[in-house]
């Protein structure tokens, strides 16, 4: 049994069901990009899935957030 709904993703995360379906690829897919490019500044970043890859503002703002806190996060 369930203890109720799962809570909601949110933050960068939230964007991820809608990428996958747009864009056709797996977030892994993308935020595997974005490591290979590190390091670099955030909108650097940003606009390198813009531009070489056609993905929209929110979108790469969001790979590219949630990737660089991953980042962060295990580097400590």
């Amino acid at each position: 049994m369930s203890d109720g709904p799962a809570p909601k993703v949110q933050g960068p995360a939230s964007y991820f069901p809608s990428i996958e379906k747009k864009y056709g690829k797996p977030v892994a897919h993308w935020k595997a990009l974005v490591v290979e490019r590190l390091p670099a500044k955030h909108m650097d970043l940003v606009a390198f899935l813009k531009n070489e890859h056609g993905l929209g503002q929110g979108h790469a703002n969001a790979i590219v957030a949630h990737t660089l806190a991953e980042q962060a996060s295990s580097s400590d």
